[in-house]
């Protein structure tokens, strides 16, 4: 099996985890989940930084823009093909390019696999002071409305990973016991204040909650004007709160992420701005 660090970052399908992460092996070039220059990180050859701080310029913009370009086009390709049917050539034709030009920026299909999970774990609802772990919860799975080619990659990786010999293998199971620990010290928190139902068990619930997300948004990619991902968990937590007043009501919930998302891609290589 190739090794690699699982990485515990926040991502397209769950709310932030703790800040205990490793980038894993082989995903050199990147700044890790979230860095400052968005999905495709830095470090690329010529990418050299405006002497003022102001921003990328000349060719550190057209750099950056290529890879942004490289890894739009890995996620397609990726979440079509997955991680083993992808080729480097497939995916350097969807993004325009020669596959020695786009190895130039990315070394391998692994390298551009950790690419695309950066990608991924950059659309992230924080939440503001006000926001509960269920608000979190509700607010990531609006958050996730926007990006529904990411939460298609999330998927298609997903399953694969839990093929022998799959790089994302340790990514995925090292992911989904970062959260289950996490959603049961918060759920834990939540009885400890008296607000979840008597006979609810944390820890059972953690492993719902993680199952009930992935399968519910895996559902609403094949039926996305029947199914709502957010509904779906904002009435969950109805079910096991003593009092579901406590619920920030999903209208000020994409409020708040209006005011707050970032820039992101539209998975066809065009950046897309959202205000």
């Amino acid at each position: 099996m190739s090794s690699s660090d699982p990485r515990e970052a926040p991502g397209a399908c769950e709310p932030a985890v703790p800040a205990e992460s490793t980038t894993p092996a082989g995903a050199t070039g990147l700044t890790g989940p979230a860095g400052p220059t968005g999905p495709a990180g830095s470090g690329a050859p010529g990418e050299t930084a405006h002497p003022g701080g102001r921003g990328p310029r000349g060719e550190y913009r057209k750099s950056a823009e290529r890879r942004r370009r490289i890894v739009d086009a890995a996620v397609a390709v990726f979440s079509e093909r997955g991680y083993r049917g992808a080729t480097i050539r497939q995916i350097a034709a969807e993004a325009g390019l020669s596959p020695s030009s786009l190895l130039h920026f990315y070394a391998s299909k692994t390298e551009l696999l950790w690419a695309t999970m950066t990608h991924r774990d950059s659309v992230r609802f924080a939440g503001g002071p006000g926001h509960s772990f269920p608000d979190r919860v509700v607010g990531q799975a609006i958050a996730n409305e926007d990006v529904p080619h990411l939460v298609r990659l999330y998927g298609v990786l997903m399953a694969e990973s839990a093929t022998a010999e799959h790089p994302a293998r340790d990514y995925f199971g090292g992911r989904f016991a970062v959260l289950r620990r996490q959603y049961a010290d918060e759920l834990g928190a939540l009885a400890a204040a008296g607000l979840l139902r008597p006979g609810v068990d944390p820890q059972v619930a953690a492993v719902t909650l993680v199952a009930l997300w992935d399968g519910v948004q895996l559902q609403a990619l094949y039926e996305p004007d029947t199914i709502d991902a957010a509904d779906v968990l904002r009435d969950y937590f109805r079910l096991v709160l003593t009092d579901p007043h406590v619920l920030t009501p999903p209208a000020d919930l994409r409020q708040w992420w209006a005011g707050h998302r970032p820039d992101i891609g539209d998975g066809e290589g065009r950046p897309r701005r959202l205000v």
